[in-house]
């Protein structure tokens, strides 16, 4: 029996470059080799499609040391005729086909991976690819609309506003006005269109709010402002079910970070020690229970499929839905596979079950 073939793309042009090599490198060192006959595709931050090294050390993390993909001398196209065919171009002229790609398997983080764009090139290839389509990709990574979804189904999410920099420029006091009606400090200033906390900070004076928005608008034309909700940081992870039920949801975690304002991008993917990721979450069997269903509310209004993972704030009014990732970290250290770890799916078949959901679409 012939193995499939599946390319995983990886790196991209968004300022999360270095966390897709990292999910990357989890996947190639993990997809079961038996099975499956990997082609790594690595994208430039210039945004060329290349022919990658299939070598787990090259893409891992380190701290002081991300890895980049560099632009190798060739390129790598699909073709545009519904054949699945990937071809391979070089300097030297060398023109080759790689033969068919059975299935896509994306870990693009940010703008121009997990927001609907690429998803819509896998459409028109007509290939199948793992994770969520082009609408749950795009509402799930501006945070404008990931949260007007939340609200229209009565999904609790945190109190926020949204500004565009024309509103800055126009009228920052009457932007500071709107903020200062969420309830008071702290606020959190976030880009609408970026993950893995880039450019996101925490403000405790007013004083503070106009440096927090331009960091924003560095990374975006709109930012949301949230309130700064007193409660605990507990997430799940959400799995397609593969005969058509309500999506399936992890035990919970618990996020509790040590020495920082809050859960950054070295928090992250830095600095190990100023976190600890405590899973299963302390939470009843009626808190879980709520918190799993709000979960299944939250992935279904954005019409998720494949994979999502739900962060919650827990407080004293109860759960408050902070963020739906519709393409989280996923090494494996990462908090979505060790949600599905700790639920009894390994690493490894979890790659495997997203791979199969993403052939059951077609």
């Amino acid at each position: 029996m012939s193995k499939l073939r599946v390319a995983v793309v990886f790196g991209g042009k968004s300022s999360e470059h270095s966390i897709s090599c990292a999910t990357a490198a989890g996947v190639l060192g993990e997809i079961d080799r038996d099975k499956y006959e990997v082609v790594p595709i690595g994208i430039t931050q210039s945004g060329k499609w290349t022919l990658a090294a299939d070598d787990t050390e090259k893409w891992k993390l380190r701290k002081g040391d991300l890895a980049v993909v560099q632009d190798e001398g060739n390129q790598v196209d699909f073709a545009m005729d519904g054949s699945r065919e990937l071809i391979y171009s070089d300097a030297s002229g060398e023109h080759r086909s790689l033969g068919q790609i059975d299935v896509i398997f994306p870990v693009l983080h940010g703008p121009f991976g997990e927001d609907g764009t690429v998803q819509g090139y896998f459409e028109l290839l007509g290939i199948p690819y793992v994770g969520n389509g082009v609408l749950a990709s795009a509402a799930g990574m501006d945070k404008e609309f990931t949260k007007a979804l939340f609200v229209a189904a009565g999904v609790p999410c945190t109190p926020h506003v949204v500004v565009r920099e024309r509103d800055m420029l126009d009228d920052p006091e009457t932007v500071l006005e709107r903020v200062r009606g969420l309830g008071g400090l702290p606020v959190f200033v976030k880009p609408a269109r970026a993950g893995s906390s880039v450019g996101v900070s925490k403000v405790k004076t007013w004083d503070d709010f106009g440096a927090a928005a331009e960091l924003a608008l560095q990374h975006d034309n709109k930012f949301v402002v949230e309130h700064g909700l007193v409660g605990r940081e507990v997430e799940c992870a959400v799995l397609s079910s593969f005969d058509g039920g309500r999506p399936r949801v992890s035990v919970a975690g618990e996020i509790i970070v040590k020495g920082r304002e809050f859960y950054d991008f070295d928090a992250k993917y830095q600095d190990e020690a100023s976190v600890d990721l405590v899973i299963p979450a302390d939470l009843s069997a009626d808190q879980l229970a709520e918190m799993q269903s709000i979960a299944r509310d939250a992935y279904e209004s954005l019409g998720c499929y494949g994979l999502a993972r739900v962060d919650f704030f827990l407080t004293a009014d109860g759960f408050f839905v902070n963020e739906i990732n519709t393409l989280p970290g996923f090494t494996p250290l990462s908090m979505f596979p060790s949600l599905w770890q700790a639920s009894g799916i390994e690493y490894a078949d979890l790659i495997d079950e997203l791979i199969r959901l993403a052939l059951a679409r077609g």
